[in-house]
């Protein structure tokens, strides 16, 4: 079956064949959106297929994806996705709302959503016989392709800005691939790789550059169609919840539930939330002036994966929002801070960028953009292990007492 027939630029809505176009739209530069042969996947595949499917993978979607299956079974590519949705009691409480479920992608193979579009971008390079991936990354997705080539002995080039945590870099590195250290923004790392690409023809992963991307990250809307949607018959539409940064993610995710529509599966859109720091809130800026006009920012926040000056994908990020009766929202960095303790205290364990989705929801909250009524759904896209500088500041230091009961009843 020949699952997707071309791409459609998101600016100019121009289409093109499959072999024609590579990764931007030539006419006007615009994000690309994969074509599916919706008409074939609606023939030939039914919900049933999915729901019963023991891959316990994003693969489990396969028939819903534009690349075939890529092998390497018992590998960390077979255990990207089909992360845990949660219903904590004490988030649900605090914030007063009826119903709320938490994503948590923490069990991703490299510890965060990224690993969704590296497993499918390293299937399409199998299938173009890419020599090199390079990708430019705050750390997360370089963390993201580093582990997924590694799987599978793919050769990956990952630029970082040298102010990324610590952490993220020590994973890059410990996965083998060739870690180069940008002195000057992610947004200069974007523009290296997308030069490095053209220059030794490497295959350029970047987010918002390369249109498989999203195809990897929309995985995640199939798995909450089948998590929450499929198994509650929700009275209102869902409202989801996501940080952004690039855009990426939540152009990923509004894509996976337009697939659904399209297939006939999904019974309402659900509303989608982009939730931006107030230092990094080029997307929400446009929002607000109720037009597509995104202009860069000067970006500074600690949540430094979404961190970006002008995002990559701020078009088809914006469109999430305003096509389904979602919003932009920003929040400062104490109350990203918050979120990590609050996450923590429900046994979730989130980095900055992560918790900025659960801060967005309560502020959502106070300005009456969500009713107690409405069943909401908070993506955690990345683990607090990831940045343990940011989640120590979180909370308070844990106390240092001598080795004494007397000193132990003190403290307590």
């Amino acid at each position: 079956m020949n699952k997707y027939i071309g791409y459609r630029c998101s600016k100019c809505g121009e289409e093109y064949p499959p072999k024609e176009v590579f990764y931007l739209c030539p006419s006007d530069g615009g994000v690309l959106d994969v074509i599916l042969d919706y008409e074939e996947i609606r023939t030939a595949i039914k919900p049933e297929n999915m729901i019963s499917s023991k891959e316990n993978s994003i693969w489990r979607y396969l028939p819903l994806l534009p690349v075939n299956d890529p092998g390497y079974a018992d590998t960390p590519l077979h255990s990207v996705g089909c992360t845990p949705v949660y219903q904590p009691s004490r988030l649900t409480d605090e914030i007063g709302l009826e119903k709320l479920w938490v994503k948590d992608e923490s069990s991703n193979p490299s510890a965060s959503f990224k690993d969704r579009a590296s497993a499918l971008l390293i299937a399409r390079a199998k299938e173009i016989d890419a020599d090199v991936i390079v990708t430019a990354s705050t750390g997360n997705a370089g963390a993201a392709l580093a582990g997924m080539a590694a799987a599978v002995g793919q050769k990956a080039v990952i630029f970082a800005p040298k102010s990324a945590p610590k952490a993220k870099i020590a994973q890059l590195l410990v996965f083998g691939a060739r870690v180069i250290l940008v002195d000057g923004s992610y947004d200069d790392a974007v523009e290296l790789a997308v030069q490095a690409s053209d220059e030794f023809g490497w295959y350029c992963r970047n987010t918002g550059y390369n249109p498989f991307t999203a195809e990897g990250k929309k995985t995640a809307s199939f798995e909450i169609w089948e998590q929450v949607l499929l198994q509650e018959k929700l009275d209102k539409p869902l409202s989801i919840f996501v940080s952004v940064g690039d855009g990426n993610i939540i152009s990923g995710i509004h894509k996976g539930f337009k697939d659904l529509a399209e297939f006939g599966w999904l019974e309402q859109m659900p509303r989608i939330f982009g939730v931006q720091s107030e230092g990094s809130s080029a997307i929400a800026n446009a929002f607000d002036a109720k037009n597509e006009d995104i202009r860069p920012v000067s970006a500074k926040t600690l949540a430094d994966s979404i961190s970006v000056d002008m995002p990559s994908d701020g078009l088809r990020a914006l469109r999430a929002a305003t096509e389904t009766n979602g919003a932009y929202i920003r929040v400062n960095d104490e109350s990203i801070l918050e979120g990590i303790a609050s996450l923590g205290q429900s046994g979730i364990f989130a980095e900055p960028a992560a918790a900025t989705a659960l801060s967005g929801l309560v502020k959502a909250r106070e300005l009456g953009l969500i009713a107690s009524s409405d069943p909401t759904l908070v993506m955690v896209t990345g683990s607090g292990l990831k940045d343990v500088q940011s989640a120590s500041r979180a909370v308070s230091a844990a106390p240092i007492i001598s080795p004494t009961i007397e000193a132990l009843k003190e403290v307590l």
